[in-house]
């Protein structure tokens, strides 16, 4: 949500600037991105610099880059290296000692730490009165890590010693190695021998040490021209002086000490302290990560040539009005993270700063030697990452697959919370459901037109005045009564809580918090004001332990009246967003808990308020924990512990549906993958067409909502009419008859990292041809292939198959088989969904209302035979609610077909616990009802009775006979059969015999 009509809440002036801005927006182009409002390189100061640094290197002749390691000063102890490197200055008279820790872990990633030994002992001096710390942030890894940090004991030196060089050997049996190069440093991190990552491979390392700025004596006024002449040319003279003294050869100060934007200056007490390190992939063409941007999965190229981008990769959180697409411009979240990946191979590196970051990716393609027989061309992909401030602190993944990485990266910054069933259904939101009566009717409405949904969403407009935990009292008269009525029918209601706190008379909230000085601080160390939806505000400072105990408090449910335990929160704005702040963000010299600068600790900023609202909801009420379920906006690494997030203020154009794809992909390889975009489009109003595509793509978004602009028409599922609503109810139904997969593959996510959705690369990492795939997507493990319709008026789509397996359409069993691009029909009415050969896919048929209402219903497994005859699955299930599952409270079945058996079985995977038994009680009238077999085999043609045996079961019916029909295909469509109602429980272990 974007600023638009904090009108009626605003005083005087800035009510009538606030009106004209919306009425110039009413006769503005569709498309409203303020480029303006946001920096670009060149007008970054310390990334100009440090661009202008590579192009200097790459220039030079022969560049030798100033920063070597003292080899006195290396150490090595229980899996750990440390030393000094030194920063020459004045041509390697004078030296910065910058301490470096190389670490290596267990898990076998390596960590790489560098810090700049005056700022770590505090010996600098800083400008003015600042308040500000005088450290390199150091405190990232409190907020992003949670684990996987035990040392590598087994780590060694190697024990031949090469001058000028040290080697360590790390990872399961020695694989991995660190080759450290002393003078210039660099490193190169091998596995089995070849270098897979280099850092400053080309010499761009760049720390930018602490000097202390000579002010300018101020000279008194002499009278005479010929004596201000005079004084004017010795200043001239002792400026440039100073010049060589204080501002190396290629570096500019202007931005050293201060620097403007929009109006805005931004105070520099600690001086200019960047840090910048190459980091190359030899033999790599591409590279994924790094959301959030609306770009495809393969990152492009940053150096500029046709179809590429001419600007770094930005991260810096910000609440970008209708972001164009295919653009490296900086989005709400940042997720520092990148990962390489080639045939047989995925490396990567997690850059943990969170402030402001640009990356620049630029590709080179060396070509084969003619004369090197079997020797083929390849590509190397170099990258260049640039932090404002903070330490060099970077985490090296060398896989060697993709679910090595993602898992490494899980075990380092958590994985995935297992959220409340009802979270991965379907949500019905706008700005805005305008009272509680409307609510009610919307809810019913979906009854009415036998639509499933599970959520309802509140935007600003439901507070009294833009004070959150307050309810408008003529619009929402009776809140209980209007979680009664959902809570009637299983389904839950969300309301915005956002981080900036209305500034008025007679508001309990902002009293206690100005009294108990939780607010964000501005430099000067007074509490910070500035400007959002309810106009003058102040922030909540989460990185403050007593705000996050004081926060706790306000959502218990004698404190935010009206809520029920069926009420859940949605974070927005929590960049966080300032309409009068630069780049419509906090000042970075703004104060943080500890006198940390808000440059210092931006890009957390989001998930601390997230991180605060979680454990919030954890304790509304003794005795009541339930799984939280928190949105939010903003996010850094982490933050998938503690909920979902939306790819934000999108446009309800077929072009933003089909960016929507690749983001969220991105989302879930980045570690983050409970991910969903607003289904409709935000801004705009679309057609029928494209609301009932966006649907269909939707239902393939692991966050599933419907979301519209205030200014926006109506456009719930029941609006469009008919084709178009009954086509949409179809695409709904789809999804909650598929809730079992996907929560199973929720589960699988929050145990191993693994994506929920997945890109082809991930599936496929041998099949070159499709590494750069990013538009269609595949469901966890169940072998479900998804590619919706994102084009206008298609009624086919092109599936790319990677694999020699059978797929099968999922609703007429059609084959499709070979590796390359098939066409799939795809009219309106038609979802295009293949199933992969080999899965057996857990589902329920029978249509409800709510997720709520399906979870004693039975199950129907779907067995999707591979060129073999087998098949396998899996299927997860627990309350849905609590942490019980924590305590064995869940069911783990695999499931296998074997084609030379003739036999289907389920197999407990899970662990016994204390409260394993009890569930499983709860769940013993819950059975499978049915068994459908895609591609069955001829020789069961005439066969009307399958044997069913059962754990467990009383003596006569151990082994009992099922009914079983064949049916027979034609054409490309499949042979099928079905076992009807074979009464096993699905706690249970269990054999279908076929025999």
């Amino acid at each position: 949500m974007m600023f638009s009509l904090a009108i009626a809440s605003a005083p005087g002036w800035t009510a009538i600037f606030l009106l004209f801005a919306t009425l110039c927006a009413l006769f503005s182009p569709a498309v409203m991105v303020k480029h303006e409002n946001f920096k670009k390189c060149d007008q970054s100061g310390f990334c100009k610099r440090n661009r202008l640094y590579a192009d200097t290197a790459a220039a030079a002749s022969s560049w030798t880059a100033p920063y070597s390691l003292d080899p006195t000063s290396i150490k090595f102890n229980d899996g750990q290296l440390s030393g000094v490197i030194l920063k020459s200055l004045g041509g390697g008279q004078e030296h910065v000692k910058l301490p470096l820790t190389v670490t290596f872990l267990e898990s076998g990633v390596a960590r790489v730490t560098l810090d700049e030994e005056k700022r770590q002992k505090g010996d600098i001096a800083l400008r003015g009165d600042s308040k500000a710390r005088k450290e390199r942030y150091n405190e990232a890894g409190s907020w992003a890590l949670v684990g996987g940090l035990e040392v590598a004991k087994g780590a060694a030196l190697s024990e031949k010693v090469e001058k000028g060089y040290t080697k360590v050997y790390y990872g399961q049996g020695g694989r991995h190695e660190a080759v450290i190069r002393h003078d210039p440093f660099s490193v190169d991190f091998k596995r089995d021998g070849e270098t897979q990552v280099r850092f400053n491979e080309r010499g761009l390392l760049n720390m930018e040490h602490w000097r202390p700025k000579i002010e300018k004596p101020v000279e008194e006024k002499q009278e005479g021209e010929e004596q201000k002449e005079e004084d004017e040319q010795k200043k001239e003279d002792e400026d440039e002086q100073e010049k060589k003294i204080e501002e190396p050869k290629g570096e500019d100060e202007t931005t050293w000490w201060d620097e403007s934007f929009g109006g805005n200056t931004d105070s520099k007490p600690r001086g200019p302290e960047a840090v910048a390190l190459d980091i190359s992939f030899p033999g790599y063409e591409h590279v994924f990560g790094i959301p959030e941007h609306a770009t495809g999965l393969s990152l492009k190229t940053t150096r500029g040539g046709e179809g590429n981008y001419n600007e770094p990769y930005r991260l810096y959180n910000a609440d970008v009005f209708e972001y164009e697409i295919d653009s490296p411009m900086t989005l709400y979240g940042s997720i520092p993270l990148m990962q390489a990946h080639r045939k047989g191979s995925t490396v990567g590196v997690f850059w943990m700063n969170a402030a402001e970051t640009w990356v620049d990716v630029v590709k080179s393609k060396a070509t084969a030697n003619p004369l090197s027989l079997g020797v083929k061309g390849h590509t190397d992909t170099q990258t260049h990452w640039i932090s404002e401030s903070g330490l060099l602190d970077v985490f090296v993944f060398l896989g060697p697959t993709p679910q090595d990485l993602t898992r490494q990266y899980g075990e380092l910054t958590g994985f995935t919370a297992m959220p409340q069933s009802f979270a991965i259904a379907y949500h019905q939101c706008r700005w805005n459901y305008v009272t509680d009566t409307d609510v009610m009717d919307i809810d019913r409405k979906f009854d009415k037109f036998k639509i499933p949904y599970d959520v309802i969403w509140l935007d600003i407009e439901y507070t009294h005045e833009k004070k959150y935990f307050t309810w408008d009292p003529l619009a929402f008269v009776n809140p209980k009564k209007m979680h009664k009525h959902l809570g009637k029918r299983g389904r839950k209601l969300v309301a915005i809580i956002d981080p900036h706190i209305k500034n008025t008379d007679n508001y309990p909230v902002v009293d206690e918090m100005k009294k108990k000085d939780l607010a964000v601080k501005n430099k000067d160390g007074n509490q910070y004001e500035g400007w959002c939806w309810p106009g003058s505000s102040y922030w909540v400072d989460c990185f403050n332990p007593a705000a996050i105990t004081w926060w706790k408090g306000l959502f218990k449910y004698d404190s935010f009246k009206g809520t029920a335990p069926n009420t859940f929160i949605w974070n927005d704005m929590n960049e966080p967003s300032v309409f009068n702040g630069p780049e419509t963000t906090m000042p970075k010299d703004n104060l943080h808990f500890g006198n940390w600068e808000h440059r210092d600790v931006h890009n957390l900023n989001g998930m601390t308020f997230h991180n605060a609202t979680y454990e919030a909801l954890l304790e509304r009420k003794k005795g009541e924990i339930r799984r939280p379920f928190v949105l939010t906006r903003s996010f850094y690494s982490g933050s998938q512990r503690i909920g979902a997030m939306w790819t934000g203020d999108n446009l309800a154009e077929w072009s933003h549906l089909e960016a929507s794809l690749p983001m969220v992909l991105n989302q879930g390889i980045s570690g983050f993958p409970f991910a969903g975009a607003d289904v409709g489009g935000f801004f705009g109003n679309p057609s029928k067409e494209l609301l009932t595509r966006w649907y269909q793509a939707g239902i393939y978004y692991p966050f599933f909502r419907g979301h519209a602009h205030i200014d926006t028409r109506r456009r719930e599922p029941y609006v469009p009419g008919p084709p178009y609503t009954g086509i949409i109810t179809q695409a709904l139904r789809l999804r909650y008859q598929l809730l079992p997969a996907w929560y199973t593959a929720f589960h699988e996510a929050a145990t191993t990292g693994a994506p929920i959705v997945r890109p082809n690369f991930y599936i496929h990492p041998e099949d070159e041809k499709g590494f750069a795939v990013d538009d269609q997507l595949y469901i966890g493990s169940t072998g479900l292939l998804a590619k919706p319709v994102t084009k206008e008026g298609a009624d086919s789509v092109s599936i790319y198959i990677a694999d020699s397996q059978p797929y099968y359409d999922y609703f007429d069993y059609t084959l499709y088989q070979g590796p390359g691009h098939h066409t799939v029909p795809a009219p309106l009415e038609k979802i295009p969904l293949l199933m992969q050969g080999g899965h057996i896919i857990p589902r329920r048929d029978r249509p409800r209302r709510s997720s709520g209402l399906m979870k004693f219903d039975p199950f129907t497994l779907v067995i999707v035979l591979d060129n073999a005859g087998n098949a396998e699955g899996s299927i997860y299930v627990d309350d849905g609610e609590t942490f019980d599952y924590k305590l064995g409270a869940y069911i783990h079945r695999r499931f296998s077909f074997d084609g030379g058996r003739n036999a289907l079985t389920s197999v407990n995977v899970g662990t016994k616990g204390p409260k394993t038994d009890a569930y499983l009680k709860t769940m013993t009238k819950v059975r499978v009802e049915k068994v459908i077999i895609v591609s069955a085999p001829k020789e069961w043609k005439g066969k009307k009775e399958v044997v069913v045996s059962e754990e467990g079961a009383k003596e006569s019916a151990r082994r009992k006979k099922v009914a079983f029909s064949y049916h027979e295909g034609s054409g490309k469509t499949a042979a099928w059969a079905v076992v009807r109602d074979p009464k096993v429980g699905i706690g249970k272990g269990w054999k279908i015999d076929f025999s």
